[in-house]
């Protein structure tokens, strides 16, 4: 799918910029590989984001069930049995919660089970709470009150960060049509004013000033990325 996304952009930006088949066939390995690998990331980021907020429900509710008396390994059942309720049994943190429960039945440890969980989610908010995790059940504290506030911590992280999500909501929309603007700036005035931009695909000169406009948009695409660019 977005290797045919990277193929429409490449022959609107050949299109717009060069009028020419050649510029189209250099742009073509951009679009069907240099596309799908830089959504790969923000997918990533996507995917990582929700599995965090899932995963805040998760701890919240293994928290409520260590409060009720529950021994850990219980806890993360019941969590477990209560995910199935509240995602579905497909859901990502169902899903690994479940992978963590059939290997506490094989008798491993649930904060090493924990701990891989966290490595593979590239969750800094899970890494935290899986190391909080391992230290209070080595230490033998009070593993109730510990999960209990740093699972407090975590919700208070995810709520910033949902919070900044949504004051630059409108700036990120604002930023997918500016984005556009070049491409319908050109095209209007092409096809209103038809060989108003010859000059620009049949000269040297002209190829070189197009050239520098789409270097310079480009980097202004990534720039405006890298300020609206939220990390969790």
């Amino acid at each position: 799918m977005y290797g045919g996304t990277g193929v429409f952009v490449c022959g609107l930006s050949a299109y717009t910029f060069y009028r020419s088949m050649t510029a189209f066939l250099l742009f073509l390995p951009f679009g069907l590989i240099g596309w799908p690998l830089s959504r790969r990331s923000a997918l990533a980021a996507e995917r990582r984001w929700k599995l965090t907020r899932q995963f805040k429900d998760a701890i919240g509710s293994l928290s409520s069930f260590l409060g009720a008396g529950y021994s850990v390994e219980n806890a993360v059942f019941a969590a477990t049995d209560e995910l199935v309720h509240l995602y579905g049994a497909s859901a990502m943190i169902t899903e690994e919660f479940a992978l963590i429960g059939r290997q506490i039945r094989l008798n491993k440890p649930a904060e090493l089970m924990l701990s891989d969980f966290a490595r593979r989610s590239g969750s800094e908010e899970i890494r935290n709470f899986a190391e909080v995790f391992r230290i209070a059940r080595k230490s033998g504290g009070e593993l109730c009150s510990i999960i209990a506030h740093t699972t407090s911590v975590i919700g208070d992280r995810i709520a910033v960060t949902e919070e900044i999500k949504n004051l630059t909501a409108a700036r990120r929309y604002e930023q997918k049509i500016m984005n556009l603007m070049p491409f319908a700036i050109i095209l209007y005035i092409d096809f209103s004013s038809e060989g108003f931009f010859d000059i620009m695909y049949q000269t040297l000169a002209g190829r070189a000033v197009m050239t520098a406009c789409l270097l310079c948009y480009a980097f202004a695409c990534m720039l405006s990325q890298k300020i609206l660019a939220i990390r969790f």
